[in-house]
């Protein structure tokens, strides 16, 4: 990591815990609503997300996208305490006719791309990358996909398209949660060697803690020669004790009185 945190990014660190914590909660909240939505991947990204945003600012000519799309509550929940959409996700997540849909919905403000389909939004974040290189701005594409995506070829055929053209305003974070819909990624199809992996294919890589701001901060600086991929090591489910690192809790519906409960126990 090149860069050290600066005094001003430091400075913001209490305002994104507090962002961090807010959004956690509407998520839980959007599993009390008679859809559930994907809780336990939702939990482990959203620290990834706010740090994200917050690095980016607002400059139109850079990208934040999540490409691990079934934690759409995650995105809609860092998207509403940064202020960008105004109505409250929880109130009509999951609902017949709401635009808080289960995968991410291109028609709400600052998601460029609707995903979901597993794989796609890295490539959609390549070409990105592509376009702002062509015309020669200095826009940065940060995607944000999960290990067990990593399991989808076009994953791997889109880093071989990011570093064949040099695209060092490409960052690709993976946020490791050891977790998929099945199980854990251990047992259903291990990714060995993710680190070499990332290098072979041309990448400046960085290992990290994926809830320390600190760490996401640094990490989310651009490489001046090559792409980067972040391995952010998370816990699925962070922030409620009744579900972390458990890999049941992919997708919940639960009931607001636990819901309650689940926020109070938020450190």
């Amino acid at each position: 990591m090149e860069q050290a945190i600066s005094v001003r990014s430091k400075e913001a660190i209490p305002e994104l815990l507090r962002k961090a914590k807010e959004a956690r909660e509407l998520i839980i909240d959007m599993a009390a609503t008679p859809t559930g939505c994907h809780i336990g991947g939702s939990l482990s990204v959203i620290d990834l997300l706010i740090g994200a945003f917050a690095k980016r600012g607002h400059d139109p000519e850079s990208l934040v996208l999540l490409s691990k799309g079934h934690a759409a509550a995650a995105l809609y929940a860092a998207l509403y305490v940064n202020g960008t959409i105004t109505d409250n996700p929880a109130a009509g997540y999951g609902r017949a006719g709401s635009l808080f849909t289960g995968h991410p919905n291109h028609k709400l403000p600052g998601i460029p791309f609707a995903t979901g389909s597993l794989g796609h939004g890295i490539s959609y974040g390549a070409g990105w990358a592509i376009a702002q290189k062509l015309k020669g701005t200095d826009g940065i594409s940060i995607v944000i996909g999960g290990d067990g995506e990593l399991q989808e070829g076009l994953c791997w055929e889109t880093a071989q398209i990011v570093q064949a053209q040099s695209l060092a305003n490409f960052i690709y974070v993976v946020d490791c949660n050891g977790g998929q819909n099945d199980g854990y990624v251990q047992d259903i199809s291990p990714i060995r060697n993710l680190k070499e992996r990332f290098e072979a294919f041309g990448f400046t890589v960085r290992e990290i803690d994926g809830h320390d701001f600190e760490d996401i901060w640094t990490a989310l600086e651009p490489d001046p020669i090559r792409p980067v991929a972040v391995l952010a090591q998370t816990v699925k489910g962070k922030g409620v004790p009744a579900i972390e690192g458990n890999p049941e809790a992919h997708y919940v519906k639960i009931p607001e009185k636990l819901a309650r409960r689940w926020k109070v126990s938020l450190p």
